[in-house]
Order: structure tokens, then sequence, then C-alpha cells
């Protein structure tokens, strides 16, 4: 079945599979306004709805009055609320809201499109752009997009500009000329439109109305001090295993963990479509078995040598800990199984780690930690401007297949370089894993693991593992879940 003949968001992911009630006869609007009504923040990001006699559009957690349902209007992103004439409202921030874990997990066109989009390919490389990568025609793509979620890729792109430039405003010193470009628009009259249709409000005044953290971090963040961010994520957060994960795992020159466990800071350098980064997280703490509660945020600061970055920085650190996933879906479906239910009850909210660079992540899976702190110190770019322990850039894919032409690392590498293996956000997971299985010596569990954290699969086992079919369709998760209990050797 082709991507664009295949049905909407599976099945155990829809709404109304979430919220089960009695009344099984509820429209699927409904549903949603059951979940307006009680504010329930497990539905951020995965609707939005807009009341009618105020112009106004909301996340479903608004602590607003609730308005009438003959008033309300539902739509799958803020694109499609935007492009209906609804400007967002200043008091619940429905812009800020972690992203669909629709489009997080699903291998479809419209999973893959929304990847890309929210990585700025229709911002680097335009509409057509994004329909090569997906290898599909671009009215195709517009088709498909405004089918499915109410906005085709321009709408998507600039109300992920208008998000950017709200945070560069509320967050930043920074010139608003300066934002206007960093956030990706063409012109400032093109950038001063979209806020005030998007805000009804123009950017200066946008920038007066900050909240007190907003304006408090201002007064510090610019360009050398980094800008300061809230990683917002749905539902319980284990930080534990991710920032242990990245503390094993981390390469010297690259990347670094410091502090006490509990309170570390995991930091890295990133290469961008504009420049280089470097970005530093917090381990956010929460109350014992419970994560950071039921919904929260990481701390971050990015230090980008071109604002332009900093939405495709976001995204990256996104995939990295995995912050758009849905964790009432998986916990759901993996705490009825008898296994797995008390690893489930004391870690809620376990992810699964992916990575802010695929093409070094399936380099790094490869040959290792040790071969790969080598190949930083060797081949890696040196940065302009190194910050403490973080000196290198993991060197690119086509000056490692140049360095190391033979064996498996330099397949591997070469197949990178010239685009025969894809492992960007919008890359077709099937195809991508054929192609690495295709480079010789690329054995099929090195390709599991890059399944998962490459490619974000939430679906995946080590071939010969006996994984039960009841985990699917998170077995990436369930696996996780046995690795942080000790149950479960690590796999590399």
């Amino acid at each position: 079945m082709s991507d664009f003949r295949q049905p909407g968001p599976p099945v155990w992911r829809r709404l109304d599979s979430v919220t089960q009630t009695a009344e099984h006869e509820k429209t699927h609007e409904d549903v949603r306004y059951e979940a307006v009504r009680s504010r329930d923040a497990r539905f951020d990001g995965a609707f939005f709805f807009a009341v009618e006699t105020t112009g106004i559009y909301c996340r479903p957690s608004c602590p607003a009055v609730t308005p009438k349902r003959r008033n309300v209007r539902f739509f799958a992103t803020a694109a499609a609320a935007q492009g209906s004439g609804f400007r967002a409202c200043r008091r619940c921030r429905p812009d800020a809201v972690p992203g669909s874990a629709d489009w997080n997990v699903r291998a479809d066109v419209v999973g893959r499109a929304m990847r890309l989009i929210g990585d700025g390919v229709v911002d680097r490389e335009g509409v057509a752009g994004l329909a090569v990568r997906l290898g599909y025609s671009a009215r195709q793509v517009q088709r498909q997009l405004t089918a499915e979620v109410g906005a085709g890729p321009v709408a998507l792109a600039r109300a992920q500009r208008a998000h950017t430039a709200r945070v560069l405003l509320q967050t930043t010193g920074l010139p608003v000329t300066e934002i206007a470009f960093a956030s990706g628009f063409a012109s400032v009259r093109q950038f001063n439109d979209t806020i005030r249709a998007v805000y009804a409000a123009t950017p200066s005044e946008l920038r007066a109305a900050a909240p007190a953290r907003d304006r408090a971090a201002r007064r510090t963040a610019t360009p050398s001090a980094g800008v300061p961010l809230r990683l917002a994520h749905r539902g319980p957060y284990q930080p534990g295993p991710v920032f242990d994960l990245l503390q094993r795992e981390a390469v010297a020159g690259v990347e670094e963990v410091s502090g006490e466990r509990g309170r570390r800071v995991y930091r890295r350098s990133l290469r961008l479509p504009y420049g280089t980064g470097i970005v530093a997280v917090q381990e956010r703490p929460g109350p014992p078995g419970t994560g950071t509660g039921s919904g929260g945020w990481l701390e971050a600061r990015l230090h980008l040598t071109d604002l332009r970055d900093l939405t495709t920085s976001v995204q990256r650190l996104r995939r990295l800990f995995d912050l758009d996933a849905d964790p009432y879906a998986v916990d759901e479906r993996l705490g009825a199984d008898p296994r797995l239910a008390p690893l489930v009850a004391a870690r809620p909210g376990l992810r699964s780690p992916g990575t802010a660079d695929p093409d070094e992540l399936a380099v790094r899976a490869l040959v290792g930690r040790a071969e790969a702190e080598r190949l930083v110190q060797r081949y890696g770019k040196v940065l302009d401007a190194p910050c403490g322990t973080l000196t290198h850039l993991f060197p690119e894919p086509a000056v490692l297949a140049e360095a190391v032409p033979d064996g498996t690392p330099g397949a591997l590498a070469a197949a990178l370089a010239d685009g025969a293996v894809r492992l960007d956000p919008g890359a077709d997971r099937d195809d991508a894993e054929r192609a690495l299985l295709a480079v010789p010596g690329l054995d099929a569990r090195t390709v599991a693991v890059v399944r998962t954290r490459a490619l974000g699969d939430p679906d995946v086992a080590p071939p010969g593992a006996a994984v039960p079919d009841t985990w699917r369709p998170w077995r990436s998760y369930a696996l996780n879940h046995l690795r942080a209990a000790g149950e479960w050797e690590n796999d590399r």
C-alpha cells in the first residue's frame, strides 16, 4: 500500500481510543470537547480548538472559561486554526505545546512531511524541495497535508516561523529586524504581518507582553550567552535513564555530561544547515517514581552561530530526548502486560531516546565509542570557538568516506554521503533499512539500533529476540523498560 493510500492515524493513537467513556455514541468532536471541558493536558498538541465568538484558538488544557460547544471548532494543527482566521491565545500559548505524537511516530507520507517541515526543510528548500525528499509531486504533498491536517506545507512552515519569532522576541534582546530573518521570514513586512495575524499584536507589543520568566531570561540572553528555552513534553518523563544513556555513550570532543545524578547537564556540538551550535540540556528531577510529573519541560540553552538554525536545533533536541512521545498511549499498552506492568508502574513515561544527528548515530552504532572518539580527533572539524571540552564536530560522511574508504565504516560513510542511505527526518524507514542491509558488512543488529535511534521507530526489536507481538506497536519502549530494570542485556 502506498503512503498516499494508507489510512489515517493508527487505531492505537486515535483520540477516542485514549479517552474511553461509557458514551460510545459520542461523535469524535464531542469526545474532543470533553477533553477541552476537563482541561486535559494529555491532548495538548494532539489537536487545537478555536472559539468563533472570540476569534481565538487554544490548547485543550487552556485555563480560561470553557466556551459553549456550539461556538467551538477543532483543528489538527495550529496552522489550520491560523488559516481559518483565528489568533493564538495569550493565556495558554498554544504554539508552545509538545508536538503531536502522530507526526513523531507515523511512517506514512504525512508523518514524514511533518517531521521534515519541523526540521525547516520548507524554509530552506521550498515546497519543491520537500516534495523531492518525499518522492512525490508538490501537488500530491499539498493535497495530502491539507486533507489530514487542514493546512499545506507553506502554512505549516509559516506557523512554525511565527512560533520561533515569538520565542526570540520574548526571550532575547535581539533587534526585531534580526529576529525577522532569524525566524525564516523573507522580509520584515512579512514578519510584521504574520505576527499581527497570529498573535493580534505587533512584535513590540508581543515582546512587552512576555511572561515574567521570559523577561528575566531576556536580560541575559544574547547571541554569546545563548537562547534559553523550555522544551515541553506531555505526561510523565523519566530523565534519569535518558541521561544515563547519554553519559555512557558520550564521545569526547563532541559531547559531555557533567554534574550529579538528578541534576546533570548534557552538552554537545551540532552541525546545522546555516552554521554550528552548542546546546545544553538540564536533567530536571521530579517526584520519586513519577519522572517530572504529569507534564513539564527540560531546560535548554542554545548557542548558535546563525539564529536561523534555532528551529532545526530545537527539533533535533526534541527527537534526541523523545519529547513528542505520548506516554499515556505507551504506558496503557505496555502496562497491560504481566511482565511489563510493574516496570511501567515504577517508571511511567520512560522514553526511547533518538539522536541529534542520524548520520553520526549510524557511524557510531557501527564502530563503537572508542573508535568514534578516534575518528573525531583525526577527522572531525575543529569548532571556530571551542567551549570547554567541546572542541569538534563529528566528521561528515563525505570526509569519512574519503579518509577511511575501506571496510564497512567506509562503505557506510559513502552510502550516507551519496544518498544511497537516507536517515533524515523524512526518510522512509523500510527503504532506509533495506539500504542499510545492502551495505557490505553491516549486520541486522546494528541496523535495528539505527532504525530505533536514527529513524525514531517506536516498534523495533533486535533480530532473533523473543519479543512478543503483544508489545506492538511499542516494542522499542518495552525493551527500554527491560534495560532500565536490568532484565535485558545491552544489545550493542
